[in-house]
């Protein structure tokens, strides 16, 4: 039976103030508000208002009013952002914080970005206040005992927010590793925020939440401002949301110097069993037809043996009389060091449903960092994967030093595309490398004057740390770095390569090279359009650079006043100018 209710949404813009009433299709009151503004009152004793008050104070009261779940403002706002688009999830969080304080939601920020950065989810600046009660820094048990904590000492009919500030004020939240809380401070302003810790990580993956659940919840897409009643339903899902992401492992044996991720991790590798992953898949599929999954891992191939578990039980897995590897395909990340070691089992990870596998290369010449890659090994390694009919996804990685060409080398950026598209590359990412919060390199990378603050007037934001866009560069020359990586994309992606790739389209990958020629060049010019102007700024523009790292503009401190383990010091800018000469900048 359907659940959707009709209701309409009253404005009365009156001299002082604007009204609005939301009624129900029966007339009943569901929520009221009102929202002031200024009378402005001249020297002659005339009296006038702002027009643009009275709109302000209207699109206030309807994203409000349009903001309300039958009548009620939800208990919680949970907002969760990779870095780049952590811009977005302020913005959200600082709406979120205009409801009227007596009835807003408790605000929770997580995900990536809170695990490195949880101080950035909070605000210290006056003409942007608004930020989040409490960030979760770990994963999801630390929010499901934060909730509990709260809903431990919530009252009657009392808000979730409201227990919120009972539970931190009482001290109930200390005892749990992975938040960082505000305190004191007024306007959405915080004076102090409080760490509880580093988080204590899941060991056994099988108890993390089914992945299901989570698909039950998906908003369907829209332009109104005001949530759907309804869920997504089940039967477009798979039409929104073709390639789901499942969790399969944590952790690699690596502890390259420009990864976050052995910090995350603390060196540990975690799997889950290939009973649940099977079962996750068949759900999955059962439910809502996905049939495309994608291991969110860091190195699958970590360790053989917990690796063939999963794998051998992929392969034999069969529901409901018909084989797991006939409705589902995934593929996910390795190495090449690993991948030579699983060699022999790479037709068992075919016959898995295993279609496609992402390599970390990073450099051929391993003059980046070494993980025991070579030319010899990367294209031992990918002949290997074609032969079991499994597409080699190469991911590179540009740097300061690294050429566009190099003569009888395979040190430059064309040099190294090209050996791998002859080993049997399928797709290609070039990257440029860019500090992480979490990596040995982050502190050096500023200190060193590396990373931009702005160029041409333009800040680095947050989206342009993505690696499309050169924003960490010592080259005299920024702006060519943009280009190389322009130019080892349409050496990779382009019509003459389509047309070789139908021609041998007879093979165990089939149409996949052909198909990935199609979406290369298709993403070649959104990626053209998108940093050319960053190009041009590097280029005739004015750079300064960050000395130091990201850092908290508000005190932090541990719990019982230790130290806080996310605490850093106040980022600086200088100012460099572009050599006004090529014998300046060759001088550079």
């Amino acid at each position: 039976m359907s659940t959707t209710r009709t209701a309409a949404i009253g404005l009365d813009i009156g001299s002082s103030s604007t009204k609005a009433i939301v009624l129900d299709d029966e007339g009943r009151v569901l929520w009221t508000r009102s929202e002031s503004y200024r009378i402005h009152r001249s020297a002659d004793g005339e009296v006038t208002q702002d027009p643009a008050d009275w709109l302000k104070a209207a699109r206030v009261l309807l994203r409000d009013a349009a903001g309300q779940l039958d009548g009620r403002t939800p208990d919680l706002f949970m907002a969760s952002s990779m870095s780049l688009h952590a811009e977005s999830c302020l913005a959200l969080i600082r709406d979120a914080n205009r409801i009227d304080p007596a009835q807003r939601p408790l605000i929770i920020a997580g995900g990536p970005h809170a695990v490195y950065e949880p101080y950035d989810l909070f605000s210290a600046d006056p003409a942007r206040p608004g930020g989040a009660d409490v960030v979760v820094t770990g994963e999801e048990f630390v929010l499901l005992s934060l909730v509990e904590a709260v809903l431990s000492m919530r009252r009657r009919g009392e808000s979730m927010r409201a227990a919120f500030i009972r539970a931190r004020d009482g001290g109930a939240l200390d005892g749990v590793p992975g938040l960082v809380y505000a305190r004191g401070g007024k306007d959405g302003l915080a004076e102090e925020l409080v760490d509880t810790g580093i988080q204590r990580l899941v060991g056994d993956l099988d108890e993390l939440p089914h992945p299901v659940l989570g698909y039950r919840l998906l908003e369907p897409p829209g332009r109104h401002a005001n949530l759907s009643m309804r869920a997504m339903p089940a039967d477009q899902v798979h039409r929104r949301s073709p390639l789901a992401s499942l969790v399969l492992t944590f952790g690699c044996k690596f502890a390259c110097p420009y990864c976050p991720i052995p910090a995350y991790n603390q060196r540990q590798y975690r799997v889950k069993s290939g009973e649940r992953i099977a079962d996750e898949m068949f759900r999955l599929n059962k439910e809502y037809g996905l049939r495309r999954f994608f291991g969110a891992d860091d190195n699958f191939f970590n360790d053989k043996t917990r690796t063939l578990e999963i794998v051998e039980t992929l392969a034999r897995a069969e529901f409901d009389g018909v084989k797991l590897r006939d409705r589902a395909r995934w593929y996910t990340e390795v190495t090449v060091h690993d991948t030579l070691q699983m060699r022999e089992h790479l037709p068992l990870m075919r016959k898995s449903g295993c279609r496609a596998l992402w390599l970390g290369v990073e450099d051929l010449t391993a003059t980046l960092v070494k993980k025991g890659q070579s030319a010899d090994k990367t294209s031992e390694a990918f002949r290997a994967l074609r032969a079991a009919g499994i597409s080699p996804m190469p991911m590179m990685m540009h740097h300061d030093t690294q050429p566009l060409y190099s003569r009888g080398s395979n040190y430059g950026l064309l040099n190294q595309i090209e050996l791998l598209r002859r080993a049997g590359a399928v797709s290609m990412q070039v990257l440029m490398l860019t500090p992480a919060v979490g990596s040995k390199l982050l502190e050096s990378t500023y200190t060193s004057g590396q990373v931009l603050g702005s160029a041409g007037g333009k800040a680095v934001r947050p989206y342009m740390c993505d690696g499309n866009y050169v924003v960490a560069s010592n080259h005299a020359r920024p702006w060519k770095k943009q280009l190389t990586m322009l130019a080892g994309y349409l050496y990779f992606y382009n019509p003459v390569w389509l047309v070789v790739a139908l021609i041998r389209s007879r093979t165990r990958v089939a149409l996949m090279p052909a198909g990935l020629q199609v979406f290369g060049m298709m993403g070649l010019v959104m990626t053209i359009v998108r940093t050319s102007g960053w190009a041009a700024r590097l280029m005739f523009g004015r750079i300064t650079r960050q000395l130091r790292a990201p850092a908290s503009r508000i005190p932090m401190r541990g719990v019982g006043g230790v130290p806080a383990s996310h605490d850093t010091s106040v980022a600086q800018v200088a100012e460099v100018r572009p050599p006004r000469s090529r014998q300046a900048a060759r001088a550079a």
